[in-house]
């Protein structure tokens, strides 16, 4: 348990990622980013794009469109190729918080810039919620917010950093989750700016 959070399951750990990791992952993400373009999901029924533009590395990548909603798919819906592998300087972060004793098969990419932002939601379109949710932080800072696990709990915020790791496992599973708004400028490590926002996910049963 955490003294953010009342759920068990939810582990925070400020600065696991030091300068060095930071970089090596960042550059490994930037060169997913070449072979797989970032693009602009769409919200379900209205068809409005989201503001925080993403892409994927593994077996799976998650998507949403107005006619399908959201969704796990197997190829890039732009250049309709297979995702990239996920890093092994990502996979590395997982091996050593999740806890589970199997692969990862999603790294959904958020990239974060001018404004963008995540209202609050859960993670709920993977077979397993036995396995954790990992979220590694890249680049500028963020207000977090937390909930409970039904969206009319009470949340509260606090700052996630470059390099700093959070799991949602166990109770925290389904946590409501968000990001209220980055910080520009609090980190020079994302050519550009921004914030790099990785989370690692299990989609199917082992």
């Amino acid at each position: 348990m955490d003294a953010y959070s009342s759920l068990d399951g939810f582990r925070l750990f400020p600065g696991l990622l030091d300068a060095a990791r930071q970089r090596r992952i960042a550059a490994d993400i930037l060169a997913v980013l070449e072979a797989a373009p970032d693009y602009h999901a769409a919200m379900p029924k209205t068809g409005r794009p989201m503001s925080v533009a993403m892409s994927n590395a593994g077996r799976f990548g998650w998507y949403s469109d107005r006619e399908q909603g959201y969704r796990y798919i197997e190829r890039h819906p732009v250049t309709d190729r297979p995702w990239p592998a996920i890093p092994d300087s990502v996979l590395s972060v997982w091996w050593s918080v999740a806890g589970y004793d199997h692969l990862p098969e999603c790294c959904l990419i958020n990239l974060y810039r001018d404004g963008a932002k995540m209202g609050l939601h859960q993670d709920r379109d993977e077979a397993d919620f036995s396995a954790p949710v990992v979220s590694i932080s890249l680049g500028d800072d963020a207000l977090f917010r937390l909930g409970g696990t039904a969206r009319r709990d009470p949340t509260r915020s606090f700052k996630l950093a470059s390099g700093d790791v959070l799991v949602l496992g166990g109770a925290a599973r389904l946590a409501y989750h968000g990001i209220d708004r980055v910080l520009p400028g609090t980190s020079r490590l994302i050519p550009g700016g921004g914030r790099i926002n990785l989370t690692l996910r299990r989609v199917t049963r082992p």
